[in-house]
């Protein structure tokens, strides 16, 4: 998968977290999976996704949704 595809797929899944609060814990996971994907293939890890990997690790991601620009 190239770069701008699994740019493409994980933005995908912040824009379901954030329509789909209630199956929030399984797209994280995916998205989870998609960032590791990243860095197994050496590519660089877009900042957006850095940030909202650091969020889910202090497990304030809802209110990183909040302060999102749109």
């Amino acid at each position: 998968m190239t770069f701008e595809n699994l740019k493409a797929a994980a933005t995908l899944l912040m824009d379901e977290i954030a329509k789909r609060p209630e199956d929030a814990h399984v797209l994280h996971e995916q998205l989870r999976e998609k960032i590791a994907e990243f860095r197994s293939m050496s590519l660089p890890v877009p900042e957006d996704l850095l940030a909202f990997e650091k969020a889910l690790e202090e497990d304030d991601a809802d209110s990183f949704f909040d302060n999102m620009p749109i």
